[in-house]
C-alpha cells in the first residue's frame, strides 16, 4: 500500500508541476554537473485540537517545485513555485474527532527530486466537550431515599407519543402539552407522571452532541407543570432513534458512552433545581437479546449515566435515578456504583402477553388473543383465548421481581403496562362484551398485583384513554379499572 500510495502521490505532483509550467517562461536548466539541492525546513509540523498556520521555508537549485497534501483538511498557501527560495504557509482546521490525525504533503523539484513534510494534530481525548458546571452539593428537598421516594406515589400515567416524537411534541398528532391537562391526570386519580422524551432528535451540532437550548427549556417547562402541582415525574431518554437501545455492543460501546455523558450533563444540569419529585431514567427498553456481553455493555451505560447526573452536584448529588435491563434482568451486583446510596431504581414494563395487550394484527409468531384471564375465555371465539402469560404466568413475574429487587431494597416501576380493546372497522372480536371485560380484568389484576408485591405502575397512555385538547376521559371503562387495582 505505501508504495501504491507513494506513486499516486508522485503521479499527482507531476500533473500539478505540468500544468503549472504550461505558461511560456525562459529558464536556464541547472548544470548538469550540479548536484539537486532541494531542501524543506521543518520536515514536521505540529498542530492543536482547534486548528492553526505554520510556515514552510523551501530552499531548490532546481527550475521549479510542486506539492500536494494528501488530506483536505491540511491545505498550502501555495502549490508550486520556481524561486529559488520561497515560504509556504500550511492551514490545519480543527480537529472534530477523537484522536490524533496525521496528513503528509509531498514536494518534488523538477518532477524528480521529491521531500516529504509530516504533519501532526492532537484530537480530542473525549468524543463530545465536556458540559455544564459541578456545584456544590444541595440536600435541600431532596432527603427522600429511592425506597422512601417509592411510597410517596402509588399510580402513574404516561404521557405517550408527545416529547419522544420525530419532528417534535405535536409530531405524532399530540397537541402540546398544557398545565391543565397535567392538573387533569392528577384529578384523574394518579399521582406520577412518566415523561418519555427524545434528546438525539433535538441535536442541533451533531459533532459536538449539544442539545437544542429551546428543547431543553420546553421539557424543563413540562417537569414543571408536574413538580409546582405535586406530580411525581420520571424524565428519561426513549427510543431516541434507537442510539442507545438498539446498540448494547462493544463495537459501540465508546460512542455511545460519550453521548450519554454529553446528554445526561445537560439534561441535569438544565433540571438541576427540581426537588425530589423529579426522577431521571436512564433508558426506556434496551435490547441486549440476552447477551451477557452485551448486557454488560448496557451497564457501562447506566454507569456513564449515573456519573454524568452526579457530576452537576446541586440536588442532583442526591437525585433518585431509574435503570432498566431486558429480557435478561439485571444483577445486583451489576448495578452501577453510586456514590450516593440508597439512590437506584430499577425499571421494567409489562405488556404481557403481547397478543392479547397490544397485538394489532396476526403475527408469524403468533395469533392475537382477544380474551384474558379466568371467567373471560370466549364459548363463541375459543381460538382467540390466551393461551399464556394469563394469571399465573403474572403471579410468577411478580413475585420474581419483589425477591430480585423490592425484598433488597431496590425499589421497581412498572414504567409502562397497559391492555387496549380492539374494534372499530379491523380486528373486531365477536365476542365484544368478553373482549371488553377481559381488558378491564387484565388492568384491574396487573395493577393491584405489581402494587401488592411493591412495583409502582404507569399506564401507557398516547391520547386514546385521557383526550389531551379537551380535558375529557375517552375510556371510563379503563380508567375505572386501573382505579379498582388501585385500591
Amino acid at each position: 500500500m505505501k508504495q501504491i500510495f507513494f506513486f499516486l502521490a508522485l503521479s499527482l505532483v507531476i500533473i500539478v508541476f505540468s500544468l503549472s509550467c504550461r505558461k511560456t517562461v525562459t529558464t536556464t536548466p541547472a548544470p548538469a554537473d550540479v548536484n539537486p539541492d532541494f531542501t524543506i525546513s521543518p520536515d514536521s509540523l505540529k498542530f492543536p485540537i482547534a486548528g492553526a498556520s505554520d510556515t514552510l521555508t523551501i530552499t531548490m537549485n532546481g527550475s521549479r517545485w510542486a506539492a500536494v497534501s494528501d488530506q483536505s483538511w491540511c491545505t498550502l498557501s501555495a502549490n508550486s513555485s520556481s524561486d529559488g527560495s520561497s515560504q509556504v504557509t500550511v492551514t490545519v482546521s480543527a480537529n472534530p474527532n477523537m484522536g490524533d490525525r496525521t496528513a503528509t504533503l509531498t514536494f518534488a523539484m523538477d518532477t524528480k527530486t521529491v521531500k516529504y513534510v509530516k504533519i501532526s494534530q492532537a484530537g480530542r481525548t473525549t468524543l463530545y466537550p465536556a458540559y455544564g458546571d459541578s456545584i456544590a452539593p444541595d440536600a435541600s428537598g431532596m432527603s427522600s431515599t429511592a425506597v422512601q421516594l417509592a411510597s410517596k406515589f402509588k399510580l402513574g400515567w404516561n404521557i405517550g407519543n408527545t416529547m419522544e416524537a420525530p419532528g417534535g411534541e405535536t409530531g405524532w398528532g399530540n397537541p402540546p402539552i398544557t398545565e391543565s391537562y397535567i392538573k387533569f391526570v392528577k384529578q384523574s386519580g394518579f399521582t406520577a407522571i412518566r415523561i418519555p422524551c427524545a434528546w438525539d432528535l433535538h441535536v442541533d451540532d451533531p459533532a459536538t452532541a449539544h442539545i437544542d437550548t429551546n428543547w431543553l427549556k420546553r421539557v424543563k417547562e413540562v417537569v414543571g407543570y408536574c413538580v409546582n402541582n405535586d406530580m411525581y415525574v420520571l424524565l428519561n431518554i426513549h427510543w431516541d432513534g434507537g442510539w442507545l437501545e438498539q446498540n448494547c455492543i462493544t463495537a459501540k460501546k465508546d460512542s455511545v458512552n460519550a453521548k450519554q455523558k454529553a446528554f445526561w450533563e445537560q439534561i441535569a444540569t438544565e433540571m438541576r433545581d427540581f426537588d425530589e419529585h423529579l426522577m431521571f431514567a436512564s433508558a426506556n427498553e434496551p435490547n441486549t437479546n440476552s447477551d451477557p456481553a452485551q448486557m454488560a455493555v448496557l451497564m457501562s451505560y447506566h454507569q456513564t449515566f449515573v456519573n454524568a447526573v452526579r457530576s452537576t452536584g446541586g440536588r442532583n448529588t442526591y437525585r433518585t435515578l431509574v435503570i432498566q435491563g431486558d429480557n435478561q434482568l439485571i444483577s445486583l451486583s451489576a448495578f452501577p456504583k453510586d456514590p450516593t446510596p440508597n439512590r437506584i431504581m430499577y425499571e421494567d414494563h409489562n405488556y404481557t402477553p403481547y397478543q392479547f395487550t397490544a397485538l394489532n394484527g396476526d403475527a408469524s409468531w403468533g395469533k392475537m388473543f382477544y380474551y384474558w384471564g379466568t371467567g373471560h375465555h370466549s364459548t363463541i371465539e375459543p381460538d382467540r383465548n390466551a393461551t399464556w402469560g394469563e394469571e399465573s404466568d403474572q403471579l410468577q413475574y411478580f413475585d420474581y421481581i419483589k425477591s430480585k429487587f423490592i425484598d433488597k431494597g431496590i425499589p421497581v416501576l412498572m414504567g409502562e403496562y397497559g391492555a387496549y380493546r380492539r374494534g372499530g372497522t379491523a380486528n373486531v372480536p365477536l365476542d365484544l362484551p368478553t373482549h371488553n371485560a377481559s381488558v378491564d380484568y387484565w388492568i384491574t389484576y396487573v395493577t393491584k398485583q405489581a402494587l401488592a408485591h411493591g412495583l409502582k405502575p404507569f399506564f401507557w397512555d398516547t391520547g386514546g384513554i385521557l383526550d389531551r385538547r379537551n380535558n375529557t376521559v375517552v375510556d371510563q371503562e379503563t380508567i375505572d379499572a386501573i382505579m379498582a387495582g388501585g385500591k
